[in-house]
């Protein structure tokens, strides 16, 4: 019995085993359900809406303060002396809190820059989601094709075996390799088995990330192409300067830092409040009063100096906590750049070359093999060692898959379908 049917099912990408017209799970279809309803992403957009309330409250005057109250001469009640006395009075005054110039719009600018940076927040909680949720997709997708694989090659080996068996029958080949067959298959069945628990795992997060039961049955993935990295390092750099979520933030917190150390100059400055006040005199002329009282900072030496000393050293820290985070940043690109491009060249490695080879060694000895020109431990390794360069291409693809999803999340740029 020929084995050479073996030959040409690796067609490179993802290998097909009892492929039907079933629905495929797609991404985009999952990324927009994630997008309506995972709870970390509604709850940083909740934060960043609730932030933007408070630039406007922040900018507004102080409540102004209303004041009722009366005089008496002789008598504690209202009325008592009113008309006789001078000093006896009803009435009420307006007191209104002004910060001094300038002080409201820098907490209004502060707010907003707060809100700017909290919606930086909202996008890197956004991109951290669905890149999570596509490396699950990507992990289930490598699953089913490792399975494909696997139980192809069960089958391979079943057939084998049966051939192993006919020629034992006729005392052509040992009882061992018999068993060595047999070993072989329960070893795949395991294999398979961790294979299965990987699957169920990356179902189970995916339905996590949609916030929907973890029973939830999904379809298999859509098939995916391998995929090239064409994009330049330096532009990836770019990109990641002018989009990344992580260091826009940073931005936006330096400048909230720079707008408080204003502030906190401005404290040097008094606010002051402004009264007024009608007093209803009875039968003599009604009394009105105006005031206006400053806040007099008469502590700067330990308040305010501190304050703007403060304000000083956060804006020298937001200042290197942009440095880290953009020095981290371009470490963990290239670190990912060059893992999708090692990766990358071992796929085309195993596809063009390797797989292709170990195809055409396992079908010459399993000609061999029925001929008796080769021993059955000889067709065996030569299984095996395909086997292997099979797994290895597909692990290569998930790492570059992988490594490609980690960097669109750092750079906001779509690399990968």
């Amino acid at each position: 019995m020929r084995l050479s049917i073996f030959i040409g099912a690796f067609a490179g990408a993802v290998c097909v085993y009892g492929q039907g017209t079933e629905p495929r799970l797609r991404f985009d279809d999952l990324a927009a359900t994630a997008l309506r309803n995972n709870p970390e992403i509604l709850a940083a957009q909740k934060r960043y809406e609730a932030a933007r309330q408070r630039p406007d409250q922040e900018s507004s005057l102080p409540e102004p303060m209303l004041s009722l109250g009366y005089a008496s001469n002789g008598r504690p009640w209202p009325g008592a002396g009113l008309g006789v006395e001078p000093t006896s009075n009803a009435g009420f005054m307006v007191t209104q809190e002004f910060p001094f110039p300038g002080k409201r719009k820098l907490r209004g600018d502060i707010a907003a820059r707060e809100a700017e940076a909290e919606f930086q927040q909202y996008q890197s909680v956004e991109l951290s989601v669905l890149s999570r949720l596509k490396e699950a997709y990507h992990r289930l997708h490598h699953a089913w094709a490792t399975i494909d694989v696997m139980r192809r090659n069960q089958d391979l080996l079943r057939k084998l075996l049966r051939i192993t068996e006919a020629r034992y029958s006729v005392g052509r080949a040992a009882q061992q390799d018999i068993f060595k067959a047999q070993t072989q298959l329960s070893i795949l069945e395991t294999r398979i088995l961790k294979m299965e628990q990987m699957k169920r795992a990356s179902e189970a997060e995916i339905n996590t990330l949609l916030s929907q039961p973890q029973d939830t049955p999904l379809a298999r993935p859509v098939d995916l192409a391998p995929g090239t990295l064409i994009v330049p390092l330096e532009e990836l750099y770019a990109q990641a300067r002018e989009n990344s979520p992580m260091l826009r933030r940073e931005e936006k917190m330096i400048q909230r830092t720079e707008l408080a150390l204003n502030l906190a100059r401005k404290d040097y400055y008094p606010d002051y409040a402004l009264s007024a006040g009608y007093f209803n005199m009875g039968r003599m002329p009604d009394m009105y009063q105006f005031r206006v009282d400053f806040k007099l900072p008469t502590y700067f030496w330990r308040k305010q100096r501190a304050g703007v000393a403060e304000q000083a050293h956060t804006l020298s820290a937001a200042r290197r906590s942009f440095e880290a985070t953009d020095q981290t940043l371009q470490f963990r690109i290239k670190d990912d750049y060059l893992m999708a491009q090692t990766s990358g060249r071992l796929m085309r490695m195993y596809a063009d070359t390797v797989i292709p080879q170990a195809s055409l060694a396992l079908e010459s000895s399993l000609a061999s093999y029925e001929t008796g020109a080769v021993d059955f431990l000889s067709v065996l390794m030569n299984f095996m060692t395909m086997l292997e360069y099979e797994e290895n291409y597909h692990e290569e693809m998930l790492s570059f898959h992988l490594a490609l999803i980690r960097l669109e999340e750092m750079t906001g740029t779509r690399l990968i379908d």
